[in-house]
Parts: C-alpha cells; structure tokens; sequence
C-alpha cells in the first residue's frame, strides 16, 4: 500500500460555503428549531477561541479513505488542513478504515477503531489546557496516548470504475470515546458526503468548530447541516447507570440521544449472555481475551461491550476494537516467545485462527442479529478445537469461573426473550446487573481504601502532611469476612479468590493509583486549609526571619503544585 498525495482543502477553498455561510447556516438551525444558546454555554463553549479550536474540542481531524486499484487504501482527504498525521497514523488509519476483504461488507457499515498515537507526537495546547476531564466519570477520560477511528464504510457497485465497485470510507478521527454519538453524527453527514463530496464536508467541519465546548453536566445542542443534535456528556457525579437527559421530544432538536458512549449491550452479548457473568470475571482480571466475528461492526461493537461491562470501573489495559494483521502493533500482540498481553482484540481475517490460537480465551460469534431475532447460545468449548474462523460460535477457554453462575438474570433476560422484549430493554437489565456486579465487587475495596486516609486531627499546619498507609492484601482480605461483597450481592462463590486474582492486575493497578492520587490531592488540602486556618503573623512574631522566608517559599511551591 502506498500513501496517496492527499488532497488537503481549508480556509482559502471555502468558495460558496465560506465562514459567514456556516453562521448563516448555525443560526439558522437554531432558529428554526426556537434554540437560543444559553448565556454560559456560549461562555464556555466559544468565548476567546481561536478558529477552528472548536472542533478540536471535539475532533483531531476527518480523513476520507478511498481505494486505489494500483495503490490500494489510500488516505485521499485530511481536514483541516493544519491537522497533522505521521505516516505510521495514516498507515494504521488507512487499513483498520476498511474492513478485511473476507468480510463481504456490501452497503452502508459503521464501526469503531483504535489506535496508539505515535511516540514524539506533540501534545496539543488544547489537550493541555482541557479542564474538562476532571468532571468526567473515570471511564470516558481521554487517554492521551490513543486515538478513536469512527468510520462510515460504503461499498456499492459502480460498473464505472474498474474494480467495478466503489468503496470509501468517511473517517472521525478524534481523543474522545463517545461511541454512539459520533456514530450518531456519522450517519447523518456520511450518506450526504458521498453524493456531494468536499463541499459538503467542509461544511459540516465548519458547523463542528461552531459547537460549543464538550463540558460533562450540560444539556448541548449541537447544530449539524440543518439538524440540531440534544446531548449530555455525564459527570463523575452523576449516579451510575442512570441518565439526566430527558427523553421528552420538543421542537428545539432533531435527534436527542440519550448517552453518548454505550453500546447496544444485550445485541452484543445476546450470543453469550449464558456466560455473562464469566466474560465480566475475564474483563475484570484483565485477561487477554480475543473476539472472532463475521466485520468490523460486530467485532467493535463486541469489544466495546465487554469493556463497557465492568463499567463505573474503567477498563485500564489496552482494547482494539478492530484489529487487522497490518496493525503497527501486529507483532507485538501475536508473537508467541511471551505470554499474551493482557488486550482484548476484535478481529475478522481468518489469519488470526491461526496467529491467535495460543491465546488462552477466544470468543467466536456469528452475525449478530437484528433486534427482536435471538441467535443460538453458543457453548464454552475446549481451545483445542478451534482451528480456523469457519469453526462453530462459542466462548474457547479453559477458564473456571470463581463465582457461581447467577442464574436469577438468566432467567430474566430469557423470559425477555419469550416475550420478545425490546432488545433496550433487555440491555437496561443487562447494565443494571453488571453494574450491581462491579459495585458490590469494588464496595469492600473502596472502604477499606478509604481506612489508609490519616485522621484529620493529625494533620499538623506546620509539618509535611501524614503520608496513606502502605495498601496490605491480606489484612484486606481479612475485612471481607464482614463487610464483604455478600453485604450486597447474592452471588455465591469464590470472592477471596476473584479479590486475590484482581489485585495481581493492570485494572486494579490503575484503579488504586487513581484512588492513590485523588486521596494525596485531599490531603494536600486538608493541610493547606490547617495552614489557612492558622494565625500566620503571631507565627512570625514567633520565628526568624530565615525560618519565615523557607516557610513562604514551601507555601508558594505548595500552592503551585496543588493547582497544577
């Protein structure tokens, strides 16, 4: 494959479709739709920006992806034009855009990728003057060192072109992981971009960089080519599984959504929802889990629900949603002189039956159905008898589940089933037990986090503050007998066992040194209101002036670490 000289079009192409026709445009969305932006949401979301700071607020860039019978994928456009790609980016961008040619993908096909960044990248100013992450719950931060593809696939045939078909990909490059929204987004830009070409997609750019700022807690509307879009991006304090958005239809918007990041989770797990329970174990202890499907549709969308089920817990190790053998990090994750990493893979080539055949848990799955058609359950089976992607559906792996099998919400969902409930429905379910799941998992874990903080009392205003204590696993383990996960879960099994395993992985390794840094952050201020609280010039009175200037100069290099 080889790179294509793309096409790079800004500012001075614009033509008919310039600045002032994009406001026209905006403001006419809105006004058609009664919508006037809120006071503090223009604040935040426009005052001070520089052109096109607003749509890096949401997006890297936008690539178009074409195929070139000479030089296969090739990236054709990358807007804006300032936007910058290494080549090792747009390599990865070019193949993991369209799906393996095994995959027959005929029509419309949507689906999601990710990405490492390339090292020596620079940070973007606007990356490190984000203060927006710090309200988002855990789970939907950025993480600085990847990339989110959201692609729009067309393939069609066109008896014009040689090849005899057209294929393109529309691609949203972008840092956030709202997967449902900019698949949102997609379907609505992505039909009209393949009839009216560059034209359309700067225009639709344009309206981008016009939205305000992503700020978690507030109700956004989102003009895009004459439709108005009504989201909100949750908060760490909202009460997990829940949403804040209301459902109510109004003349103010065309399309409200009610989450920006979860999946259709009983579509995914709809195959397997007999062994639920031991897919969230193999999420949880961050095993190397691989999922085998038919496209890239059903692979991202499997993949993106296993991660989602471990949810308010965020999944720490890394996930490619689709995963194809030209991946810069092909070898890295197939090679055999080493244990497999802990990564959940997506893949489709049945190359990876082979490659892959060594890895300890692989999940096969078929065309997922359309809601309201429930596909067979498939079966745990031995690894052994996996040998290639033709072989039957199943869950390949010789794991023994620590808990026992809760069969209350096998009951449930099946019952759902009989009675043919909505596949949203079952999904609600389904998150409400997975998140039952994790909280009566984390519970014992948090509490006794929480008993490692010093008391108050003995923070002292003029010493260093007190340090947490040292986190001991068996003097947790000990506190399980009476405030354990059967305080809230009805699961029976091995909870010691599920505990021990977990503290040996990446996600607990995260998770404490996220909790680590929030309850240093508390102490640091615990001690600098001690300190505020003290009467200072009595203090002086009381010391040198060499003992006064260290204290001033320890009070600055607090200050200035603490609001960093």
């Amino acid at each position: 494959m080889a790179l294509r000289d793309q096409a790079v079009f800004g500012p001075g192409s614009r033509g008919s479709l310039d600045e002032a026709g994009a406001e026209g445009r905006e403001a006419a969305a809105l006004a058609a739709a009664g919508v006037a932006l809120e006071d503090d949401e223009e604040d935040d979301g426009r005052r001070g920006l520089l052109r096109w700071d607003g749509f890096s607020a949401w997006l890297h860039c936008v690539c178009v992806v074409g195929f070139d019978l000479e030089l296969g994928q090739a990236v054709e456009v990358i807007y804006p034009q300032h936007c910058k790609l290494t080549d090792k980016e747009k390599t990865n961008i070019c193949y993991l855009s369209f799906p393996d040619s095994n995959s027959g993908c005929l029509g419309d096909t949507q689906f999601c990728f990710r990405f490492r960044q390339s090292s020596g990248r620079r940070v973007s100013l606007h990356c490190l003057l984000d203060e927006f992450d710090k309200d988002l719950p855990v789970y939907l931060k950025k993480d600085p060192a990847y990339f989110y593809g959201y692609v729009y696939f067309r393939q069609v045939r066109d008896k014009t072109l040689k090849r005899g078909y057209f294929q393109k990909s529309l691609v949203l490059i972008s840092k956030l992981p709202y997967i449902h929204f900019f698949h949102t987004v997609l379907k609505q830009i992505a039909p009209e971009y393949f009839e009216k070409n560059e034209p359309y997609l700067e225009a639709a750019c344009n309206d981008v960089d016009r939205w305000p700022a992503p700020v978690p807690g507030k109700t956004l509307h989102l003009p895009i080519m004459g439709l108005v879009m009504k989201v909100r991006i949750p908060t760490c304090h909202d009460k997990p599984g829940t949403t804040q958005l209301t459902q109510q239809a109004d003349t103010h918007t065309s399309i409200i959504l009610p989450t920006v990041h979860e999946v259709d989770l009983f579509r995914c797990f709809c195959p397997v929802f007999l062994h639920s329970q031991m897919l969230w174990e193999l999420v949880l202890l961050g095993e190397p889990l691989v999922v085998m499907a038919p496209s890239p549709s059903e692979s991202s969308e499997t993949v993106l629900a296993l991660v989602n089920c471990i949810s308010p817990l965020k999944y720490f190790s890394d996930f490619r949603p689709y995963f194809t053998i030209h991946d810069s990090e092909f070898k890295e994750y197939t090679t055999r002189t080493q244990a497999p990493p802990s990564v959940i893979l997506g893949v489709t080539n049945p190359f990876f039956a082979k490659t892959l055949q060594h890895w300890p848990h692989i999940i096969r799955i078929g065309d997922l159905k359309p809601a309201g058609e429930i596909p067979k359950q498939v079966k745990v089976k031995k690894l052994k008898n996996l040998k290639t992607l033709d072989s039957k559906p199943g869950v390949y792996t010789s794991y023994k589940p620590y808990l026992n099998r809760d069969e209350e919400i096998i009951k449930q969902l099946q019952k759902g089933v009989q009675q043919k409930r909505p596949s949203e429905a079952q999904s609600v379910i389904l998150r409400r037990y997975f998140l039952e799941l994790t909280q009566s998992f984390i519970i014992p874990l948090e509490r006794y986090v929480a008993s490692l903080m010093p008391l108050q009392k003995s923070i002292s205003p003029w010493k260093s503050p007190p340090q947490l204590r040292q986190f001991l696993p068996e003097e947790f383990m000990k506190t399980l007998e009476k405030t354990g996960p059967q305080l809230t879960s009805g699961i029976k099994g091995d909870w010691i066992g599920l505990y021990r395993q977990f503290l040996k992985s990446p996600n607990f390794d995260g998770w404490f040194k996220t909790r680590r840094k929030e309850m240093t952050h508390k102490l640091e201020a615990l001690h600098l209101e001690a300190l505020c609280e003290e009467d200072l010039l009595l203090w002086i009175q009381k010391h040198t002036e060499v003992e006064t200037v260290d204290l001033v100069l320890k009070l600055k290099n607090k200050l200035k670490s603490f609001f960093k």
